[in-house]
């Protein structure tokens, strides 16, 4: 699925693990993780994936994806 939603993989310490932020979808910090990089991406987007059906089957608006690049611009 094609979708322009954004999301931050961060390593934690604490957990020994990276955790998978969706700013679009912020009703929760940490929306899932993995051991690896690259696992913590797939289910990152497994997830987005799912809040999009879930949205879609419930009818609610899906969120606007947010641009992280205008956020992150320093004044």
């Amino acid at each position: 699925m094609n979708n322009h939603y954004s999301m931050v993989i961060q390593w934690s310490e604490e957990d020994n693990c990276y955790l998978v932020h969706l700013p679009d979808f912020s009703f929760q910090e940490f929306h899932t993780h993995g051991e690896t990089y690259e696992e913590a991406a797939k289910h990152g987007q497994e997830v987005i994936e799912s809040l999009i059906e879930w949205y879609l089957e419930v009818g609610k608006t899906l969120p606007q994806p947010r641009n992280l690049t205008d956020e992150l611009q320093v004044a």
